[in-house]
Formats: C-alpha cells, sequence, structure tokens
C-alpha cells in the first residue's frame, strides 16, 4: 500500500468513527477530529459557521437527539496534496422509517495532532429521477 493510499485509508477511517458516533448522539466524534480553525457548512443554517467554539455551540443542542440505525457511504474519495486531503462521498442515514440522502466534502491538514477537519460542507441531495 502506497503512503497516499495508507492516508487516504486512515481518514475514512477516522471519518466513519466520527459516523459511528454520531449516529449514535454523539456530535463530539467530530469535535474531537476538527482543528480549532475549522469552517463548517450545513443545510439547515444560512451562513457558515467558523471555528470550533461555535461548531461545539451549534452541536450542543443536538447531543443525544440523533439517532442512526445505520448508513451508508458511498463511494468515498481522498485526494492527498502535500499535508491536504479532500475526503468527499455520499451519505445514505437511515433513522426508522426515514432516509435522508447527503453529500459530504471534508478537507483535512495533517499537522502535529495528525489529520484534522478544516473545512466541512454537507449538503442534502435527492436520488436521481429516471
Amino acid at each position: 500500500m502506497t503512503n497516499t493510499e495508507q492516508i487516504a485509508a486512515g481518514i475514512i477511517v477516522l471519518e466513519r468513527t466520527a459516523l459511528d458516533r454520531w449516529g449514535a448522539g454523539a456530535p463530539s466524534g467530530y469535535l474531537d477530529i476538527s482543528a480549532p480553525e475549522v469552517t463548517y457548512f450545513d443545510p439547515f443554517i444560512e451562513r457558515r459557521i467558523d471555528g470550533l467554539e461555535a461548531l461545539s455551540a451549534w452541536y450542543a443542542p443536538l447531543r443525544g437527539t440523533i439517532h442512526v440505525d445505520r448508513y451508508e457511504m458511498l463511494a468515498p474519495k481522498v485526494q492527498v496534496y502535500g499535508e491536504v486531503a479532500v475526503l468527499t462521498f455520499n451519505l445514505v442515514s437511515h433513522s426508522g422509517a426515514t432516509v435522508m440522502r447527503w453529500n459530504c466534502t471534508e478537507v483535512y491538514q495533517h499537522d502535529k495532532d495528525g489529520w484534522r477537519i478544516v473545512q466541512t460542507h454537507w449538503s442534502i441531495t435527492q436520488p436521481m429521477q429516471g
């Protein structure tokens, strides 16, 4: 396995671990792997969130309220550019009878603490109509 493949595999593990924790009602999985200067776009808010403190405040009322029965991370792709890596994927989450479809882009940067998210962008997508 090449160094780039190892980095890609490690980033996907970080993301899946955070998604597992999110689905169990613990958004701190994402906070733990986000850089202090993280920026965040969410489809449910009008403006970008700047910084880990603001992101923590946004996530606080969600703690314990989220439950995802299962999810599918579709076609994850990691592009590595030196100390920066971009992860893109589609997510299908299942919570009871509710199915949500998402696009996600995560920009990771490598620093002394490892790979950290510096930018997140989530959007809701709809399945293609035949």
